[in-house]
């Protein structure tokens, strides 16, 4: 068995190479060089992943025999969904849209997704579901650097953009609350259950795979909305779903 603080390191080095805070559509977004219909397009697709975030964490639970373990995922379907209606992080999520000029109503039906980010999240979905649960929990510590973007998001919004204001970046906010306390646990668990050469390798393989996730989301939004500005059928048009 490996030392666990090399496996620690193994982990962090994933996302120094490949979290998605280096793609080139958040250093855009975060400097102010999104134009609100770029924006716009980054919400309505980003909101998939949220949406779907719960789901992935309930088919997490369904699988998992340990009651105390289920009784410590279980706060993270609380934290997207909220206790009741127009709580949670996907509720803060669709103030954000409003915000930038959007029917959440629109939003919230999923029109507009573009075929890659439905790829991409049904994917992770799928991933978490079927995969072993050392894998399956291990492909959430993206969440080990979350809180360094969220503080850069939140910083580069309230600079350049209008639309930002406590109430429209309040999903961030809370994130930098409730990440850490979801990462300390993962990874806890994940250094406990990773006991051979081969279990160290299924987790790190894990992150690599949901950095590409992440990565593959922001490929599509730069593909339709940026360069070469290419929107494929089905995906958001500018001026569909507008307040």
């Amino acid at each position: 068995m490996k030392d666990m603080s090399d496996f620690e390191a193994r982990l962090h080095r994933i996302g120094a190479e490949r979290y998605h805070d280096k793609h080139p559509f958040h250093i855009l977004l975060h400097s102010g060089g999104c134009t609100i219909d770029q924006v716009r397009a980054w919400v309505i697709n980003r909101y998939y992943y949220q949406s779907r975030i719960p789901m992935k964490d309930a088919a997490f639970i369904s699988r998992v025999t340990d009651p105390a373990l289920r009784r410590e995922w279980r706060s993270r379907i609380e934290d997207h969904d909220g206790r009741a209606p127009g709580e949670g992080g996907i509720a803060r999520w669709l103030k954000l849209a409003e915000g930038v000029g959007l029917d959440p109503d629109y939003v919230a039906s999923e029109r507009g997704i573009l075929p890659a980010t439905k790829f991409a999240v049904d994917a992770y979905v799928h991933f978490v579901r079927e995969q072993p649960l050392l894998p399956a929990m291990a492909s959430s510590l993206t969440e080990l650097f979350a809180p360094e973007i969220h503080k850069t998001r939140i910083a580069g919004l309230l600079k350049h953009y209008d639309f930002a204001n406590p109430d429209t970046i309040a999903y961030f906010e809370h994130r930098l609350s409730e990440a850490p306390k979801d990462v300390e646990f993962g990874l806890d668990w994940v250094k406990a259950h990773a006991v051979t050469e081969a279990d160290q390798d299924a987790a790190a393989n894990a992150l690599i795979f949901k950095t590409e996730v992440l990565w593959a989301q922001l490929d599509a939004l730069y593909s339709a909305y940026v360069a070469p500005g290419r929107i494929p059928p089905g995906g958001w048009q500018p001026n569909e779903g507008l307040l």
